[in-house]
């Protein structure tokens, strides 16, 4: 089995596939506009022809998928995000550490990149597509969490 997280956006699902492709040195495997779409799909108005109606990003063993999606078939598609996370989890605190950097730039830090008591290195932030994300290092054996860290918040 494989689970996929499936994004929703308004017109920016290539945009953000592009830089999440960059980032994470992915490759878009499909990109398919609505304009494409077979004859008799009800969309009519000229703006969705660029907008893609199914995008599918690897990376490495992992995908994410995303859409276009308009208020009239996603009432709360202009909503922040809410209740959801991609994360991303890897043994290299510099790779997390430039992963969380990257996606960063022009979105929101929600919890910068730092040391907790449970990982060397993680950082939450919302992109500037409106997506949230957490960045997580995965400890190595011999790592001790910082002094005092006693697991609160």
């Amino acid at each position: 089995m494989k689970i996929v997280t499936s994004l929703s956006f308004q017109g920016q699902c290539r945009e953000a596939f592009e830089f999440y492709a960059k980032v994470l040195g992915g490759k878009i495997t499909a990109a398919y506009p609505y304009g494409e779409a077979p004859p008799g799909m009800p969309f009519t108005d000229d703006k969705y022809k660029q907008w893609l109606m199914h995008a599918w990003l690897d990376v490495g063993d992992q995908s994410i998928m995303g859409a276009d999606m308009d208020t009239a078939w996603a009432p709360n598609i202009g909503k922040p995000k809410n209740g959801f996370d991609v994360t991303l989890h890897t043994t290299d605190i510099a790779e997390a550490r430039r992963w969380f950097d990257a996606l960063s730039e022009g979105g929101k830090a929600v919890m910068p990149f730092a040391e907790t008591f449970w990982s060397p290195g993680y950082g939450a932030l919302v992109d500037r597509f409106g997506i949230p994300w957490m960045v997580n290092t995965i400890p190595s054996g011999d790592w001790k969490p910082p002094q005092g860290a006693d697991g609160s918040f």
